[in-house]
């Protein structure tokens, strides 16, 4: 699994990705995150595992108590992700600008075409 996969796997879950949304305001203690979501602080720790072993966030065991954990995103695997994106936004941008050159073109043709079609026809008496 390359990195990019395993950051879409994390974030398909609805609850990993809100807690990137809180995590996006501030660092936020494990506790905190689990009452935000009502959940066990075990079920929690499940989801903060999967978002750091991915690299999608950091843990700082600092301040006076080193069993508190605070959380932080990371900001690389949401590069890579971004870059992602792009590529994609720019391979649609480039089809969907070949599909208007193409219809402009055609278009264009059609219409001539159509003139033909529909002018009226003269014959010549003798």
């Amino acid at each position: 699994m390359t990195d990019l996969d395993a950051t879409l796997a994390a974030l398909a879950d609805p609850t990993r990705r809100g807690v990137v949304e809180l995590l996006r305001k501030k660092p936020r203690r494990a506790g905190e995150l689990a009452e935000a979501f009502d959940m066990s602080a075990p079920a929690m720790s499940r989801h903060l595992r999967v978002l750091r072993t991915t690299g999608l966030v950091e843990e700082d065991h600092g301040g006076d108590d080193a069993r508190v954990r605070t959380y932080r995103l990371r900001k690389e695997p949401f590069d890579a992700l971004e870059r992602w994106v792009r590529d994609v936004q720019a391979y649609w941008t480039n089809e969907l600008a070949a599909f208007k050159e193409y219809a402009e073109r055609t278009r264009g043709a059609g219409v001539a075409r159509a003139a033909r079609a529909t002018a009226p026809t003269t014959t010549k008496k003798r």
